[in-house]
């Protein structure tokens, strides 16, 4: 149901029945390595490209979650999901092997709340009794595509981040057991004209604002509604100018504990991440993982999750255009 401007009610609350995450090595050496299910000890997960590194990691993140929701892949009536690599390869490749009637969707990293915030709506609207919402990245893949292959040792500034290599999926269902995805908001896109793909942070850091803003403003709430306001990436860089842009408007963020999932997932004083983690399995694998383990042990009992998204694209770039940005919001309630 639609509540204000541009933010969604969920009224039957839909269930996160299940979730998984599948990392990679690196981040099985961060801080929140036992909040993961599964951590490969080799970047390639035995694939022979990187590419099906990374749909490996999506297909085992989705069949586990289906697993740990107590149901088999044939009672789930949509996957919805998206990634970064070219055309969403990863979903789609994934999707073929899932045999699950498939909506591809691009958000760039926040795609992890859009394939959530869509299929809440799809089991809310009662168009579905079971959704699978995934997402995956894989930091070679992503180096490659937006950056430079990692094999060429490029250097990077310190505003640059680290994609995460790892899927996350959860499936949404119209009752059961498990926290409730309770309200979502819709960004709209925000271009502040940085066209710098190594600082995509300070990018990112204006839509996520202007989302957080939009939810509170049309669910009249102050932030500290929420014991927990995290962003998906803005990271070292993004993360204190939105911190300074809510002080510029008045909005008294202090009230909750407001960080970002590109801040959590490495230990920056022994990995080597610059200002921190980015990619779509990022806040997925941080949300599913280690935030929604904390809401099942009573540390959290309401908390908005800020997917953020850079809409570029390796042609985009070259061509000289700036970096539009997303951010998407969804809440997720202990039951």
């Amino acid at each position: 149901m639609l509540q204000g401007h541009q933010s969604w009610v969920f009224e039957r609350k839909p269930v996160l029945l299940g979730t998984a995450t599948v990392v990679g090595p690196f981040e099985g050496q961060g801080p929140l390595a036992d909040d993961f299910d599964i951590i490969h000890g080799d970047l390639s997960v035995g694939q022979q490209s990187w590419e099906k590194a990374e749909r490996t990691l999506l297909e085992e993140a989705v069949k586990l979650a289906i697993e740990n929701a107590g149901l088999t892949k044939d009672q789930v009536q949509f996957y919805v999901g998206g990634d970064l690599t070219n055309q969403i390869i990863s979903n789609s490749f994934a999707a073929r092997s899932l045999s699950i009637p498939y909506l591809g969707v691009f958000g760039a990293c926040s795609t992890s709340m859009e394939s959530l915030a869509l299929a809440a709506q799809l089991v809310d609207s009662g168009a579905a009794r079971y959704v699978v919402a995934g997402t995956c990245s894989h930091n070679a893949t992503a180096e490659k595509q937006y950056r430079y292959p990692t094999e060429y040792g490029s250097q990077k500034p310190p505003t640059a981040q680290f994609t995460v290599t790892g899927a996350g999926a959860a499936v949404v269902a119209d009752k059961g057991e498990g926290p409730a995805v309770t309200r979502a908001t819709i960004g709209r896109v925000v271009d502040m004209g940085i066209k710098d793909p190594f600082n995509l942070g300070a990018a990112m850091a204006p839509a996520a604002v202007d989302t957080i803003e939009a939810h509170l403003r049309d669910f009249r709430i102050e932030p500290g509604y929420y014991d927990v306001i995290a962003t998906g990436d803005l990271s070292g860089v993004g993360h204190p100018l939105a911190r300074d842009l809510f002080r510029q408007h008045g909005i008294p963020i202090d009230q909750t504990y407001f960080t970002d999932c590109g801040l959590l997932i490495y230990d920056f004083e022994k990995q080597m991440v610059q200002a921190g983690a980015s990619g779509c399995g990022c806040s997925a694998v941080v949300t599913y993982g280690h935030l929604l383990k904390r809401m099942r042990r009573g540390e959290i009992r309401r908390m908005l999750i800020v997917a953020t998204g850079a809409l570029l694209s390796p042609i985009s770039y070259q061509q000289g255009e700036s970096i539009p940005c997303i951010a998407h919001a969804v809440a997720i309630e202990a039951e």
